[in-house]
């Protein structure tokens, strides 16, 4: 846990680029308007995963996951905001299993090549190397001195 208050606040960066987000351009907002409404973030994310944490508990889990803080969202009664979460959710997951199926492509593509070098490796060893004199030649010459 923070050992200070100010280490729950979430990032000014973070703040200024959601708040500039949000609101239509020539748009100014003060320092103290920016500190208030940090400090209500970190507030609001404190709560939101409390209340989460405590559907991990009741269902004997330590972690949390995306159905507890909807169902931690539903309980603090930001219903509307369900859907716009559900929503984001299913295009995070789009977004990570096509990262994974990228990898996966990848890697797989990785041992090909891998493998069809240890093939050439393994048929330039297996060549034999060639003498200065071809085999046919050295046996006409032995023919000719007997």
């Amino acid at each position: 846990m923070a050992e200070r208050p100010e280490d729950l606040n979430l990032p000014n960066a973070v703040i200024t680029r959601i708040i500039k987000e949000a609101l239509p351009d020539g748009v100014n907002v003060s320092k103290e308007a920016r500190r208030a409404i940090s400090q209500a973030a970190s507030v609001f994310v404190l709560y939101a995963t409390s209340c989460a944490n405590n559907f991990a508990l009741k269902a004997k889990r330590k972690t949390l996951n995306a159905a507890d803080v909807l169902a931690a969202m539903e309980e603090m009664e930001f219903d509307r905001f369900l859907e716009p979460l559900r929503e984001a959710l299913e295009v995070y997951k789009k977004g990570q299993k096509g990262k994974k199926e990228v990898s996966e492509q990848k890697r797989k593509e990785k041992e090909k090549d891998e493998t069809d070098n240890d093939k050439s490796r393994e048929e330039e060893d297996n060549e034999e190397p060639m003498e200065d004199e071809p085999e046919a030649e050295h046996d006409a010459e032995e023919e000719l001195d007997n």
